[in-house]
């Protein structure tokens, strides 16, 4: 039976601001090289938008220099207002249906093996933007067959309708990040509910078994390792195949403080934790972030994929 998500309470939660000193071991590049600029030349005239970029990925100078990006859907302006996110918030434009096409073609144009595609919450309509995944999706499979697709699904609020409008269109991976601890929830992304996260990824498993389900923690923020791994318990009761786990990296003094950093050890020590208890895929590491080794767990685990094209894209 699909979850019905009820009412969650609020809890008073404080976190210590002190500037936090960052580890050696966590070096990110500056973007720079040929391929980066040809593809940001490409989103420009596209009209697009990356989250590698309104989100300040840590990863993006190494997975656009591969030719790789996670496009950005329904516009630039978020209509929620999570601590840790880089992406403008405030009242976003009308959709702009026209966007899957122009999303399918740059898909094309870079050849991809495997696209990834996200979305601003868009709270201003009932279905969340959800028709415009599947738009996205379905043109993906007619210009560029082979492409295996992910898309970053916001939560919807929990509706069980607009999350079938996405899985109807089939994707290999839907991905839904949890992103926090529950005790954290309500300062870390203070519109969202632990309950509504849990109503989308096991609600995706009972509309489409095959598809791949997947979900990403950020630690760092004022958590414990017992409340990380019983989010991780509780992902795997909701059917979720995949997980990502990562270092919470400020963005700026406006957003919410570091915490404190993760060991390497650590990280180690939550992937096994993760294998153990019957992840299929685990992604553990300070700069992983959701779509890290994407194409590598579609085309290891993917029943939807082999089933659309054999091999075609191996």
């Amino acid at each position: 039976m699909p979850f019905t998500p009820t009412r969650d309470r609020v809890k008073n939660v404080q976190i210590d601001t002190t500037p936090k000193r960052r580890p050696e071991w966590i070096k990110v590049r500056a973007p720079s090289g040929e391929t980066y600029q040809w593809l940001q030349e490409l989103m420009r005239s596209k009209s697009l938008h990356t989250v590698c970029e309104e989100a300040m990925c840590p990863n993006m100078g190494e997975c656009w220099g591969h030719g790789t990006a996670t496009f950005l859907m329904m516009g630039d302006v978020c209509t929620r207002t999570c601590g840790f996110c880089d992406i403008k918030r405030g009242q976003p434009s009308p959709l702009d249906w026209l966007e899957p096409e122009r999303v399918a073609q740059a898909v094309k144009d870079m050849k991809l093996k495997h696209a990834v595609i996200t979305s601003v919450n868009r709270d201003d309509r009932k279905d969340g933007g959800a028709p415009i995944f599947a738009m996205v999706i379905r043109r993906i499979r007619e210009l560029h067959p082979g492409c295996s697709i992910e898309v970053l699904v916001p939560d919807f609020k929990g509706s069980l309708e607009a999350l079938k409008i996405v899985l109807d269109a089939r994707p290999e991976i839907l991905n839904h990040n949890v992103e926090t601890v529950p005790r954290l929830f309500k300062i870390v992304q203070p519109q969202d509910r632990y309950e509504w996260a849990q109503a989308t990824l096991s609600n995706a498993k009972v509309l489409d078994p095959e598809v791949l389900t997947k979900s990403g923690i950020m630690v760092g923020l004022g958590e414990t390792i017992d409340e990380v791994e019983a989010v991780m318990r509780n992902q795997r009761e909701w059917g979720v195949d995949i997980l990502t786990l990562g270092q919470y990296l400020q963005p700026s003094k406006q957003h919410l403080p570091i915490e404190r950093y993760y060991t390497l050890e650590e990280f180690s020590e939550l992937k096994d934790y993760g294998l153990s208890i019957g992840f299929k895929w685990v992604e553990s590491g300070p700069l992983v972030r959701s779509s890290y080794h994407a194409a590598e767990q579609v085309r290891s685990l993917s029943v939807v994929h082999r089933k659309l094209y054999g091999d075609i894209a191996a």
